[in-house]
């Protein structure tokens, strides 16, 4: 576990895997072999595994502690659910939930869970398997889903052809028919200092979550950065993207507005030590890994 205080927010990062997963050139279609060679003097070991040539992405939730709320922030992969098509996702079996009770958040304690968007591993752990049905994970909490986010899937789904997602039935539609989600704008704020920033293309209703307390101020920028070669290459968005164009301009937007700031940057999938700040390298930026400035 890794952790960070800003004022009275205490923020801990819950990691459910990590490890070297994607070839560069898959992950980030508009790369090049050139380009990667450039840039493999930072990126191995810790970013890019030397033997496989593989890019190391992290798997995490964050828990967010507030005086007065506990917040989770995205839900990895989940246990136990069906994934074929997905290996990487398929019948798992994290200790995830003793990981989050090494730090000290109990399932019942935890107030607001926040899925920055509705991919399959975002969302994982919103339930668990219980006498042979998908019940919320979290019982008191209240699921915070984009309504953006959540009115794309759903068109989606009435196309010709379309489908509601494997994830959505057992992770998400759960939620709703519990009376535990609540659909949010891409703004909303859950209490003072703790707001949605919308931060689209990823996915049309993709958010962070921006925090601030005594002058400090932090981003969990969701799946907008899946690995620190986007801060020095913002142009390259992934195959995951919806929409790699306006992932693009929102990245670079937000390069721009965080760049050259104390503002600790927070992704959903950089490797330990996972937080840094963006600071300027020549005519662009790079990402300075908190520790490793």
């Amino acid at each position: 576990m890794s952790g960070w205080t800003l004022d009275k927010i205490k923020v801990e990062r819950v990691v459910e895997f990590q490890g070297a997963l994607f070839d560069p050139a898959v992950l980030f279609p508009l790369s090049t072999p050139a380009a990667i060679e450039a840039h493999r003097h930072w990126l191995e070991p810790e970013l890019m595994d030397p033997q496989s040539k593989l890019l190391v992405l992290s798997f995490h939730t964050f828990v967010v502690r507030t005086p007065h709320h506990t917040i989770l922030v995205d839900t990895c992969g989940g246990n136990e659910k069906n994934r074929p098509e997905k290996p990487r996702y398929h019948m798992k079996q994290w200790p995830y939930l003793e990981r989050l009770a090494a730090a000290g958040v109990a399932p019942e304690a935890v107030d607001f869970v926040l899925c920055t968007h509705l991919h399959v591993d975002h969302v994982g752990w919103n339930t668990r398997l219980r006498d042979g049905r998908w019940v919320p994970t979290f019982p008191r909490a209240k699921y915070l889903f984009g309504r953006k986010e959540w009115e794309h899937w759903q068109e989606q789904a009435k196309r010709p052809g379309g489908k509601v997602e494997g994830h959505h039935e057992d992770s998400v539609l759960p939620v709703i028919e519990a009376g535990q989600a609540v659909f949010v704008e891409t703004d909303h704020e859950i209490e003072e200092g703790i707001r949605l920033e919308p931060s689209p293309g990823h996915t049309p209703g993709h958010v962070s979550l921006h925090l601030a307390a005594g002058g400090w101020e932090a981003v969990m920028t969701g799946d907008m950065m899946h690995h620190a070669l986007q801060v020095v290459e913002p142009d390259w968005s992934t195959c995951f993207c919806s929409d790699q164009d306006l992932a693009r301009r929102t990245r670079r937007a937000f390069l721009q507005r965080y760049g050259g700031t104390d503002t600790l940057i927070l992704p959903a999938h950089f490797p330990t030590p996972t937080a840094g700040r963006i600071v300027r390298a020549g005519a662009g930026w790079r990402f300075a890994f908190a520790g490793r400035e």
